[in-house]
């Protein structure tokens, strides 16, 4: 029998453009970067929808905004172990109005859709809007996430920043405090299941014309940092064969990682994000050359052979021109693959639904692959139109972000349903 649930389309969009409102105005499209005055006044916007949709709500010790709907077994006392599901309000600089933020007020409107349609659910079911997903200026990503996991380390909080103090110092600053956080972890097997629902930010199901994603691992990520130090010259007196170019050398470097991104039998990506010369003038030759660059995949033979042949590539460059060369990982993140029951139980709520699903990908990063570590984990993506993300053209219809919370809602009841899930 499918069950009614029927999300409020107008609560979702007067829900988005209020929380966009929420944004650093110095930048372009939407900025909400986590730890600013904008994110933490959208956060208290988010706290009171979650009371407004029934559930108790609190920040927790790694600066989650914590909402929780108990089901009727714990109001009889009983011990099952709850529901999970959320995501992120935080934005990139210059982001958009969708990703990360359908996950946390899609899932306060699926609480909301399942007590319109009369359905208490016998476990508890919590929401979180995990503190700071999107990378900063620290180099790490998930850090709410990643304390509730219990995977955040006394290493993470000594990273420095570019304002000059560290992330602990910043986390304290803005009242989580740091050593709390590294004690605040659920421990293994601490939830039935935590499903989030996420705007695709690619083109796959657009492409298809297909309304739901069916995730079936996150991407691992390796980000690299490699440096050239050549030898400053006069750039119209040093003959070709003479130089010791830094920045050629940087480049040849820029080619090798989309080698590898183009050569990957399956799911495979290589970005270089960032370059840098030094002294940087027209009619010097550069003496010193940075990249920025990572590999994702959620193949982990291709990601760690992908590894090994661009370092490779570099170091033989970098020895042809004569330019020493030192490259750095700077973040290791294995791929995660979602739990196979939960696909089945996503993709069974959405045909009892009518509506067309298909597997895919996730080429980005989420909380969910911290999550994993508290019990079995899935995902439900949405359209993204063009495929567009972490600009300001992104945009998911309205209408498709209301059959991703039905599937959202339907599934949970499923699984409120189901005494144990595979793994």
């Amino acid at each position: 029998m499918t069950l009614t649930i029927d999300p409020d389309a107008l609560f979702l969009e007067s829900a988005l453009a209020d929380l966009a409102t929420y944004t650093d105005d110095s930048f372009d499209g939407w900025t909400r970067e986590v730890l600013s005055d904008p994110y933490r006044a959208s956060r208290d916007v988010v706290a009171n929808r979650m009371r407004q949709a029934g559930m108790e709500v609190h920040i927790d010790a790694g600066g989650n905004v914590v909402g929780r709907l108990p089901g009727r077994a714990s109001a009889a006392g009983a011990k099952l172990k709850p529901l999970m599901t959320g995501s992120h309000t935080d934005t990139v600089r210059n982001g958009g109005r969708f990703d990360g933020i359908v996950g946390v007020l899609g899932a306060i409107e699926a609480v909301e859709s399942l007590r319109r349609a009369g359905i208490q659910l016998e476990r508890d079911l919590v929401v979180v809007d995990f503190l700071g997903e999107e990378p900063n200026e620290f180099g790490i990503s998930c850090m709410g996430s990643r304390s509730m996991a219990g995977v955040l380390t006394p290493g993470h909080l000594d990273l420095p920043g570019t304002s000059g103090i560290t992330l602990g110092q910043a986390l304290a600053r803005y009242g989580v405090d740091p050593n709390r956080a590294l004690q605040n972890s659920w421990g293994p097997d601490s939830v039935h299941a935590y499903i989030e629902l996420h705007i695709e930010q690619g083109p796959m199901l657009e492409r298809a014309g297909t309304q739901i994603g069916v995730v079936t691992a996150i991407a691992g990520i390796d980000r690299l940092m490699a440096s050239f130090t050549g030898r400053a010259d006069h750039a119209g007196a040093t003959p070709m064969d003479a130089r010791q170019d830094a920045l050629t050398c940087a480049a040849a470097a820029v080619l090798a990682v989309e080698r590898e991104g183009c050569g990957a039998p399956v799911h495979g990506v290589a970005t270089t994000g960032r370059i840098e010369a030094f002294p940087g003038s027209f009619n010097v030759v550069p003496q010193e050359a940075r990249i920025y660059a990572e590999l994702r995949s959620t193949d982990a033979a291709w990601l760690n052979g992908a590894k090994r042949r661009v370092a490779e590539e570099i170091a033989a460059e970098a020895e042809r021109r004569g330019v020493s060369q030192m490259l750095e990982w700077l973040t290791d993140q294995d791929p995660v693959p979602t739990t196979p029951a939960l696909r089945d139980h996503i993709a069974a709520a959405s045909s009892d639904l009518g509506l067309e699903w298909m597997a895919v990908p996730s080429g980005a990063g989420h909380d969910a692959a911290h999550m994993v570590h508290m019990g079995p984990m899935a995902m439900i993506f949405v359209p993204s139109v063009g495929g567009r993300s972490h600009c300001p053209e992104e945009f998911t219809d309205t209408g498709d972000i209301v059959e991703g919370v039905r599937v959202l809602a339907a599934t949970l009841v499923r699984l409120d349903r189901t005494e144990t899930i595979a793994p």
